[in-house]
C-alpha cells in the first residue's frame, strides 16, 4: 500500500512537471525565449517582446500589460535596469533610469494634468533635487524626500509670490 501511494505521488509530480514545462514554453510565440529575440505571452496576458538571455528578459525590450500600460527599455536578468520609459494606463509617464526593477536615478515624470517633474528618484519616489511644474504655472525647485518637498527649496506661485527656505514632509516651515 505504501509503495502504491508513493508511485501515485511520483506520477503526479512527473505529470505536473511536464504540464508546467510545456505550458511555460508554449507561451514563447515567436523566436528564442532562452537566448535570442522573441515574443513571450504570460498566462496573465502580459507580453514581452525583446531580447532574452538564460530564459529571462535581458537587453532591449518592450513589456505590454493587459491594462494598456507599457515599459520600453533595458532589462538585465529579468528586471528593468538602465534607461527606460514606463507609460501607465492612466496616462502617467516616466522616462529615465532604473535600478533593480525600480525607478532610480535621474528622470522625468509627466502627468495627464500637464504637470511635470524633472529630477532625481529613489525606489520609485521623487527623492533628491528636482523641479516640479504644475499646469497653472506654480513651480517648486528644491529637495524631495519620499515624493514630498523636503529640505531647501523655492516654491514660486503663478501670481509671483514665493516661499524660499526649508520644507518638511511637503510643508513650508521657514
Amino acid at each position: 500500500m505504501l509503495v502504491s501511494i508513493s508511485m501515485k505521488k511520483l506520477l503526479t509530480i512527473i505529470v505536473l512537471g511536464l504540464l508546467w514545462t510545456s505550458f511555460g514554453f508554449a507561451n514563447c510565440t515567436v523566436g528564442n525565449c532562452i537566448n535570442g529575440k522573441s515574443t513571450y505571452v504570460s498566462p496573465s496576458g502580459n507580453i514581452y517582446e525583446g531580447e532574452f538571455k538564460n530564459g529571462k528578459p535581458h537587453g532591449q525590450g518592450t513589456f505590454t500589460y493587459p491594462n494598456g500600460g507599457k515599459h520600453i527599455g533595458e532589462y538585465k536578468n529579468g528586471k528593468r535596469e538602465g534607461q527606460g520609459t514606463q507609460i501607465w494606463a492612466n496616462g502617467n509617464k516616466y522616462t529615465g533610469e532604473y535600478k533593480n526593477n525600480l525607478i532610480n536615478g535621474k528622470g522625468t515624470a509627466t502627468y495627464p494634468s500637464g504637470s511635470k517633474y524633472v529630477g532625481q528618484f529613489k525606489n520609485g519616489e521623487r527623492h533628491g533635487k528636482g523641479v516640479f511644474t504644475w499646469i497653472n504655472g506654480d513651480k517648486y525647485v528644491g529637495e524631495y524626500k519620499n515624493s514630498k518637498k523636503h529640505g531647501q527649496g523655492t516654491m514660486t506661485f503663478s501670481d509671483g509670490k514665493k516661499l524660499v527656505g526649508e520644507f518638511k514632509d511637503g510643508d513650508f516651515v521657514k
